[in-house]
């Protein structure tokens, strides 16, 4: 997989929630021309993208904003068993330093943090633009 791309209305808060999370910017630049214009099927496209790496190097996050044209969100917060991709998980040390560190940045509890068997401790939390964000630390 090369990326995973996710649409916010708020790059800099995106971007600060996942670099509070561990991973870190490669880049970040504007983008708009017939090109972009084609590849998406929309016209007039202006929009940021942020490329954010995982620690491991092996994993990247899109991160991009529009300006033009202007989208509207048909279901900001749905629910983690609505079709479509529903949540991004990520590997942590510390499950409960991570939720105290999100928090700040806009990481709202869904849920409980909860142990699978002997393996994992597992939470999710909304994160930018209302995405689910998996939080799985490993105990084994």
């Amino acid at each position: 997989m090369e990326h995973v791309g996710i649409v916010v209305d708020d790059l800099a808060g995106a971007i600060a929630f996942f670099t509070e999370l561990g991973l870190e910017l490669e880049d970040a630049v504007p983008v708009e021309g017939r090109w972009v214009d084609r590849i998406i099927a929309l016209d007039g496209v202006r929009l940021d993208i942020a490329m954010m790496r995982t620690p491991d190097g092996n994993s990247r996050l899109e991160l991009t904003t529009f300006h033009a044209p202007s989208g509207a969100a048909t279901e900001q917060f749905a629910a983690a068993n609505v079709p479509g991709i529903r949540h991004v998980s990520f590997a942590v040390d510390d499950i409960e330093d991570a939720i105290a560190r999100l928090g700040p940045h806009g990481g709202e509890p869904v849920g409980e943090v909860v142990q699978y068997e002997q393996s994992y401790k597992l939470c999710y939390l909304r994160g930018p633009a209302g995405i689910i964000v998996e939080l799985a630390q490993k105990l084994t």
